[in-house]
C-alpha cells in the first residue's frame, strides 16, 4: 500500500517536461522550477509516509505553481479597491498616484544628491531634502524622518527618557496594527510608564499628582483609530504645556494619523493636526506618513531644534533612518502643501474626501451602464464610505455603490464570486455584505470602472453562470 502510493509520485524529470513548468522555466529560469518541484515532491514523500494518500499529479503540478509564485512574488499585484475605505491598511494605506509617480521619477531611476550637498560640493544630509518644507508647512524649529511612527517613539524613548518615568493617561494606551501597544513600544524603549486617570476621563491634577524627580515627560496620544464618546474628558495639549514647563519635562505629542494642517478647503476633517500641536506648546510631535499625510511609509518626529539634534545623533538613528524613496515622495508630497489646490489635484487621498456627490453618481452610473453591457444586472444605491488606516474613526462620508443583482443562485454563490473576483488578474476587492456583492465608488479612479466590469464578466464565466 505505501509503496503504491509512493508510485503515484511523478519524477523530477517528468515535471519538467509538463508544458506548464516548462513555460515557467523559460520565464523564470530551470534552477527555480527544479528547486520547487524538489519541495513539493519532498512535501508530498512525507505525507504519504505519515498515512495520507498521495495527490494527483495536476494538483502537484499547481503547489510546484503556487510556490514559485510565492518566490518570485508574482502575487504581488496591483488592487482595485472599490470598498469605500480610502487608507486601507491591508491594501498598502495611502496611494500615491501617478501625478506623485511621474514627479518623482526622474530622481529615482538614476543618481541624486540623496546626501550631497550641491553648493559645497561636500557631504549633505538627506533630512536636509524635507526639513525646511515641514518646519514652513508645521511652524516646527526642526524635523527628522525615520522608519514608522511606531521607530519615532522608540527613538524618543531611548534617547530622552530610558530608565525614567513617562506619565500617559489610561484612555491613551492605544493598540496600533499588528497588535503593537503603545505600553510594550515604551517598555522596548527602556522607560517606566506611569498610567493616570481613568478610561474614560483624565484630569490635570492626575498628570500633576503623578510627577516624581524620576518623571521625564509627559506623554500625549491622539486614539486616532477610535474614539471615546458619552462621559468622557481629556486633558488639552496647551494646558499640558504649561505643566510640563512647570515642572521642566518634555511634553511629547503623538498625533497619528499625519494632518500637517487644517486644509482650508477640505469640510469633513476634524483631527488634531501637527501645526496646532506645535503651536498649543508640544516639545515633540510625532506622526506617519502613509496615512492623512498621503505619503509612504515613514514616521515623522517635528520639534525644538535642540531635541531634534539629539534624536538625530543618537546611535539608534542609524537603524531607523529611510531610504530616497521615502524622502523623494515624503518631498513631493509635501510641495503640494505650498499651493493647497496641488493637493486635492495630485494627492488621492485629499481627491477621494473631496469628491462631490454628483462625481461619485456619476461613477456609478458609469460602472452599471458598463456591466449592463456584459449583461449583468445592478443598482446604484446610496452608501458610506470610511477614511481607514487609523484615521477619522467617527466620520463617513456620503458615497455610493453600486449591487450586483442576481436571479436566486445557490446560497454561497455570492462568496464564491467574491473569492474569483480576488483571484482576477487584477483583483478586484469589493464588499460582500449579507450575501450581496457591492462596490463603493469612493475609492475608485475612473480608468477602473472598465476593469471591474470586464472582472465580474469573466469571472461570472469561470462560475459558469
Amino acid at each position: 500500500m505505501l509503496q503504491d502510493e509512493l508510485r503515484k509520485i511523478p519524477s523530477v524529470d517528468k515535471l519538467l517536461h509538463d508544458p506548464v513548468l516548462a513555460k515557467l522555466a523559460s520565464e523564470t529560469g530551470s534552477e527555480l522550477v527544479t528547486y520547487s518541484i524538489r519541495l513539493v515532491l519532498e512535501t508530498e514523500r512525507e505525507k504519504v509516509f505519515n498515512g495520507s494518500p498521495a495527490n494527483g499529479l495536476n494538483e502537484i503540478i499547481r503547489e510546484v505553481k503556487r510556490h514559485i509564485h510565492r518566490v518570485t512574488g508574482f502575487d504581488f499585484k496591483s488592487v482595485i479597491n472599490a470598498t469605500g475605505i480610502i487608507l486601507h491598511t491591508n491594501l498598502g494605506r495611502a496611494p500615491l498616484g501617478k501625478e506623485l509617480l511621474k514627479e518623482i521619477e526622474p530622481v529615482l531611476t538614476g543618481y541624486s544628491n540623496l546626501e550631497f550637498d550641491l553648493h559645497t560640493g561636500k557631504r549633505g544630509d538627506r533630512n536636509d531634502h524635507i526639513s525646511h518644507l515641514l518646519k514652513f508647512i508645521t511652524g516646527a524649529e526642526d524635523a527628522l524622518v525615520v522608519n514608522n511612527n511606531a521607530a519615532a517613539l522608540l527613538l524618543i524613548l531611548k534617547v530622552f527618557a530610558e530608565k525614567k518615568e513617562i506619565i500617559i493617561s489610561r484612555g491613551e494606551l492605544i493598540e496600533i496594527g499588528g497588535s503593537f501597544r503603545i505600553s510594550e513600544i515604551m517598555k522596548a524603549g527602556g522607560a517606566k510608564m506611569i498610567e493616570v486617570g481613568t478610561t474614560n476621563r483624565t484630569h490635570l491634577s492626575d498628570y500633576e499628582n503623578a510627577i516624581t524627580k524620576d518623571t521625564r515627560i509627559i506623554f500625549k496620544i491622539h486614539h486616532s483609530n477610535y474614539f471615546i464618546g458619552g462621559f468622557s474628558k481629556e486633558v488639552e495639549i496647551l494646558e499640558l504645556s504649561h505643566l510640563a514647563k512647570k515642572h521642566n519635562l518634555l511634553l511629547v505629542y503623538d498625533t497619528g494619523s499625519g494632518l500637517l494642517k487644517k486644509p482650508v478647503f477640505t469640510k469633513h476633517i476634524e483631527e488634531p493636526d501637527v501645526r496646532s500641536g506645535i503651536s498649543n506648546g508640544a516639545d515633540i510631535v510625532t506622526f506617519s506618513c502613509d496615512k492623512l499625510l498621503g505619503a509612504s511609509q515613514a514616521g515623522l518626529i517635528v520639534g525644538k531644534k535642540d531635541l531634534i539634534k539629539q534624536l538625530a545623533k543618537a546611535p539608534l538613528m542609524r537603524a531607523l533612518r529611510v531610504d530616497k524613496f521615502a524622502i523623494v515622495t515624503l518631498h513631493a508630497i509635501l510641495k503640494y502643501y505650498l499651493k493647497e489646490e496641488e493637493l486635492v489635484k495630485k494627492s488621492p487621498v485629499f481627491m477621494m474626501m473631496n469628491r462631490s456627490k454628483n462625481d461619485l453618481l456619476l461613477f456609478a452610473k458609469k460602472l452599471s451602464d458598463l456591466l449592463k453591457l456584459h449583461d449583468v444586472n445592478s443598482e446604484v444605491i446610496e452608501s458610506k464610505a470610511q477614511c481607514g488606516g487609523g484615521a477619522l474613526p467617527e466620520h463617513e462620508f456620503e458615497s455610493i455603490a453600486v449591487k450586483l443583482l442576481f436571479a436566486k443562485k445557490d446560497k454561497d454563490f455570492e462568496d464564491r464570486l467574491f473569492k474569483s473576483l480576488l483571484r482576477y488578474e487584477q483583483p478586484v476587492l469589493g464588499i460582500l455584505r449579507a450575501g450581496e456583492i457591492l462596490f463603493d465608488v469612493f475609492t475608485l479612479q475612473e480608468d477602473e470602472l472598465t476593469s471591474i466590469a470586464d472582472a465580474v464578466k469573466s469571472c461570472l464565466k469561470t462560475l459558469q453562470v
